[in-house]
């Protein structure tokens, strides 16, 4: 059968990507093209203006004496500090246990036997988009689980990882609550908004309707691309011998998952107990949940930990503290390929900041589109494309909205489109390529879960799973969007994605 033009991009895409050298050699590679390029631009003299601070930023030269010299005494400190490390090891060690003890084969036993086949893919991307809820633990755990359940299921694991790799960073702006993020954005948004109007204020749910229905529609889109287009390319998958099975739960499994699902809503309960109440262990003196927050690894870690031992002391697969140790170790060792990639991407990522080539990109983008003077919906499509590719040079979105907003927000206020709109506008840009970005600290970590099935899988091989659910979200999200603005739908509580000038 013929292959269609998409498909046979997608082999293109693929086939490229795998000629690039292995990630260790093709990060190494960039670090030192960070270095060449923030050398040359150093050189030339390039300056912008901070939209926000007003402050010159210009390109570091890492040639310079100094800068080497820091390349070498922070080499330690880069890879120590790298955000998904700690977290990756620390939840490593619950979920070494959990695994090992046979407690998540048989959760997914159970899930899988009763969860109806034709959802399985939508329940998968809704939890990836709802997983933001729980900052980055998303990454570390659904991302991987997603494509054990596929496989659990004889379908191929790569579809069930990129599904849910979709759902956790395409959908990362959508969510059915308020996430750490919102008064984030809101505080920067609104600080660009009082440029026009001193009296304007945002509300840390000015996109909360908005980001709810958003999360339906990623799921349908999501959904889509995986069961249409993501899947079939693949192709099926034969699971090895001796891969696990699908029959039915012993009475001893029943019970043993009883009793971690016991303890679960225990120590659900007990977090609830220590967070919610005014002046709780886990709030700040500002009353603010921030501790919870920081504490959500370590947490994590604890569950699956508690529910292995519990099931692995019923079913006899923990017998004593010596057993532990052996699944700890034995876990730990799996990560060894994402250590060492780890440290290089951690030096990349460190050089790319110092050198200031993200924000000086970013800030240039942003006034080249300015400067076009475009109306109407095309600037609001062009907005959005311009934060998707900035998205691609900077990771962090609060560090992106900073830079954009004093420029877009005035500007679209003056056009009928209330800063909420703008800031709604820039998560959809910020989200749709997340999946895609050569800068996610989770790139390492998702390929140790893909080698897992498919031994030469490649960050072509990964892009070619995930440029058409980046492709199908921003498009479909934009046009979401577009339907807001232009029907003014109210974006949160009391909030209009159109703004009349006082």
């Amino acid at each position: 059968m013929k292959k269609s033009l998409a498909l046979r991009f997608l082999d293109g895409v693929e086939r490229v990507g795998n000629r690039l050298p292995d990630p260790l050699t093709l990060f190494a590679i960039a670090a030192l093209l960070v270095i060449t390029v923030s050398w040359l631009f150093s050189t030339l003299g390039v300056v912008v203006t901070h939209p926000g601070t007003k402050e010159s930023i210009s390109v570091v030269n890492l040639m310079a004496p100094a800068n080497i010299q820091r390349m070498f005494t922070d080499a330690v400190k880069n890879f120590t500090d790298f955000p998904p490390l700690g977290l990756v090891l620390v939840t490593m060690i619950g979920i070494a246990v959990a695994e090992r003890s046979g407690f998540i084969t048989a959760l997914l036993r159970a899930t899988v036997l009763n969860v109806p086949r034709p959802l399985l893919t939508a329940a998968l991307v809704f939890a990836g988009v709802n997983s933001s809820l729980v900052a980055d633990a998303g990454y570390v755990v659904l991302i991987p689980l997603g494509a054990v359940i596929f496989a659990a299921v004889g379908r191929h694991p790569l579809a069930g990882l990129s599904a849910t790799f979709a759902g956790v960073a395409g959908g990362f702006s959508a969510n059915l609550s308020i996430t750490s993020l919102d008064p984030l954005l809101g505080g920067i948004t609104q600080t660009a908004a009082q440029l026009i109007e001193p009296a304007y204020t945002v509300s840390a749910a000015a996109n909360w309707y908005f980001m709810i229905t958003s999360t339906f529609l990623l799921t349908l889109v999501g959904t889509w691309v995986c069961d249409r287009i993501v899947e079939p390319r693949l192709g099926a998958w034969e699971r090895p011998d001796g891969d696990g099975h699908m029959g039915q739960l012993s009475t001893v499994e029943r019970k043993g998952l009883l009793w971690a699902a016991i303890a679960f809503a225990v120590m659900i309960a007990a977090t609830i107990g220590i967070s919610a109440p005014e002046g709780a262990l886990m709030r700040d003196a500002q009353g603010t949940l921030k501790p919870l927050e920081h504490s959500i690894v370590l947490i994590l870690m604890l569950m699956f930990l508690v529910m292995g031992l519990i099931y692995g002391r019923i079913l006899g697969t923990v017998k004593s503290d010596a057993d532990v140790a052996v699944m700890t170790g034995d876990g730990m060792a799996t990560l060894g390929g994402y250590i060492v990639l780890s440290f290089v991407m951690a030096q990349f990522i460190a050089y790319f900041k110092w050198s200031n080539l993200g924000i000086v990109t970013a800030v240039s983008g942003a006034e080249v589109l300015r400067s076009l003077q475009l109306q109407g919906p095309l600037l609001l499509v062009a907005f959005v494309v311009v934060s998707m590719i900035i998205n691609l040079l900077i990771a962090s979105a609060s560090a992106k909205w900073a830079i954009m907003a004093p420029v877009f927000v005035p500007m679209f206020m003056l056009m009928g489109v209330s800063p909420e709109a703008t800031q709604a506008a820039y998560r959809v840009g910020d989200s749709s390529t997340n999946m895609i970005a050569p800068l996610l600290s989770y790139v390492p970590l998702i390929l140790v879960a893909m080698r897992r099935y498919v031994k030469d899988s490649t960050l072509g091989t990964l892009l070619s799973l995930m440029l058409p659910y980046s492709i199908a979200i921003a498009i479909a999200w934009t046009l979401f969007l577009l339907i807001y603005v232009f029907l003014g739908l109210p974006l949160g509580p009391g909030v209009s994605a159109q703004f009349i000038m006082p």
